[in-house]
């Protein structure tokens, strides 16, 4: 662990850049009822059973160093 932080700490080179990945797995699901509409005096009505529909993964790249976002998908 003590030489991954050693890396933060080195300055920035435009010629070796320090990329770092990020990774994000969600679950994908869809309702399985219409809510029902809010009424005065009353919230909207949701029921929280859901289908799952698959699964996911967000990928997140940056330069830290100089601050550059490198998109993801």
């Amino acid at each position: 662990m003590e030489d991954v932080l050693e890396v933060y700490h080195q300055p920035y080179d435009p010629k070796r850049p320090m990329i770092c990945m990020d990774e994000q797995p969600v679950q994908l699901i869809k309702e399985t009822r219409i809510p029902l509409p809010a009424k005065p005096g009353h919230p909207e009505l949701i029921d929280y059973e859901y289908e799952r529909n698959g699964t996911a993964s967000i990928f997140m790249f940056t330069e830290p160093l100089s601050g550059a976002s490198l998109g993801g998908s």
